[in-house]
């Protein structure tokens, strides 16, 4: 069996407080965001990369983890589109530049 080389799961704090400074992408709160992970596509205990993560406040976050009112597929999927949003934000708040 071939072995495949382990990626190093890349960390910025730089990055997560980025994230943390803005409004929720879900509800717009302001002064109670996370930077909230991906909850897949990494092992158990392992989070993924920083860069897959979305500003969620505490209540949307807690929403999303519990799955009360979504189906694993639902929460993927507005997680997903949580993530892409930040990205947009963090474009349009400067925090984000191309070199």
């Amino acid at each position: 069996m071939p072995s495949f080389p382990k990626v190093k799961t890349w960390r910025s704090e730089k990055w997560l407080r980025a994230v943390a400074e803005l409004p929720c992408v879900l509800c717009e709160r302001e002064g109670m965001t996370q930077a909230a992970h991906r909850n897949y596509g990494k092992s158990m205990g392992m989070k993924t990369d920083d860069c897959w993560t979305a500003a969620l406040c505490v209540a949307c976050h807690a929403d999303l983890d519990s799955g009360k009112d979504l189906d694993r597929e639902q929460r993927r999927s507005v997680m997903d589109a949580a993530i892409l949003d930040t990205l947009v934000e963090l474009v349009r708040a400067g925090k984000v530049k191309v070199a």
